[in-house]
């Protein structure tokens, strides 16, 4: 009995770590500790193995499949690199979108300036090309 819940809190699911140091990373959650945390483990994305409360962290819809309770850290590297996981993550709109916010967060001014000026020379293609296509069903 599922019912409208897609993301389970469960063995094997990755989640992205929301506060903290390890903010920004995806783990592993090995183990349920109780109703408000888990322990997760990130193995290859330098999460330390640690209890962490639910609310910072968010459920992604990737598990990995029969994951042992309380795998040791070596072998759910071996089950990550074979489930191919980070890749998998990186293939996400979600963590596409995170990445295009940290590149912008980390432009200069000039590079801002410079993003601008394409926009905008963008901007200008379109609206010629879409004013033709009126002039011509006119």
């Amino acid at each position: 009995m599922q019912g409208s819940f897609k993301r389970l809190v469960e063995v094997g699911r990755v989640v992205l770590i929301t506060h903290g140091e390890d903010a920004g990373k995806i783990a592993t959650i090995v183990d349920i500790v109780d109703h408000n945390r888990a322990i997760v483990d990130g193995p290859t994305t330098g999460v330390k193995r640690q209890i962490i409360t639910y609310k910072n962290v968010v459920l992604t819809d990737i598990v990995v499949k029969r994951l042992p309770r309380t795998i040791g850290s070596k072998a759910l590297a071996k089950f990550l690199e074979k489930e191919q996981v980070v890749e998998a993550w990186q293939k996400t709109a979600w963590a596409q979108k995170l990445e295009a916010r940290k590149r912008r967060a980390n432009l200069s001014d000039f590079d801002r300036f410079k993003l601008m000026r394409l926009k905008k020379q963008q901007r200008d293609i379109v609206d010629r090309q879409s004013a033709a296509l009126r002039k011509e069903r006119a």
